[in-house]
Order: structure tokens, then C-alpha cells, then sequence
């Protein structure tokens, strides 16, 4: 059995920042990723607390393809993105099929762009929140 350290997950980061480039600038492309992500984690038993961030990070990608949010660096995209091309490729370092551990690959990729956009992605999570409050207050105005 493969061994999967956080020095692999920064790795396989890296190892897709470049297709990652490649369909960040193609919106169908990347609209499709998406879809496969919400997928994967809808055929999920339990997301957990790592996955549990997954959708913010889905939403900041999709708010920036649209050039709906700008305020964050293309490199953390590019991180996203790779993050995501590993969660559904067919070839995991530790594949998902072997109960229990199957996951420890997707989870230590996930943590790590976690990890590394945490920032990014908690000033994306004020500004959708900020978006929200404004829109309620516009379409009620007392």
C-alpha cells in the first residue's frame, strides 16, 4: 500500500497547476470539474470536517470564472482546481476502493489547499455573507 504524506499532497498540487491553468481559462471545462466535484461528494458516506469546505472552495472557483469575485490571487485558484482535478481522477496514490483508508489521499490533498487558501477563503465566505445581507436588505427595505 501507497504511503501519502503532506509533502505528496503539496506535490500533487503542484503536478496539476498547470491543467489547472489550462481550464480555468475554458468556463465549460471547469463548469464540468465542478459538477464532478459535487458528485464526488454527494457519493460521500461522510464529508467530514475537511470536506466540509469543499463547497466555499467550489463556490469562490465559480464566483471567479465568472469574474463575479476577483479579490484573490490566480495561484489560489490554480490550487483549488488542481485540488479538485486529484479528487476525480481515476489514479489516487491510495485508491478509493480499500475501505477506510481509501480516502486518506483526497483528504490530505483537500486539507492541504485548505491549508494554503484558508485566508483567501475565509474573505470569500465574508464577501458572499456581505452579498447575501445586502440582497435581503434590497429586497426588503424598511
Amino acid at each position: 500500500m501507497a504511503e501519502f504524506s503532506a509533502e505528496k499532497a503539496k506535490q500533487v498540487l503542484e503536478d496539476g497547476a498547470e491543467q489547472a491553468k489550462e481550464l480555468i481559462q475554458d468556463p465549460s471545462k471547469i463548469q464540468d470539474l465542478l459538477k464532478q466535484i459535487q458528485d464526488y461528494l454527494e457519493g460521500l458516506p461522510i464529508a467530514g470536517t475537511t470536506f466540509a469546505k469543499v463547497p466555499v472552495m467550489v463556490s469562490m472557483v465559480k464566483s471567479y470564472i465568472t469574474k463575479e469575485y476577483t479579490e484573490v490571487s490566480p495561484k489560489v485558484v490554480v490550487s483549488l482546481v488542481s485540488a479538485f482535478l486529484y479528487l476525480v481522477k481515476k489514479h489516487d496514490i491510495i485508491p478509493d476502493s480499500i475501505p477506510l483508508i481509501g480516502r486518506v489521499d483526497d483528504i490530505a490533498v483537500i486539507g492541504l489547499a485548505i491549508n494554503l487558501c484558508g485566508k483567501e477563503l475565509d474573505a470569500y465566505s465574508a464577501w458572499k455573507e456581505a452579498q447575501k445581507t445586502a440582497a435581503d436588505t434590497a429586497e426588503d427595505p424598511e
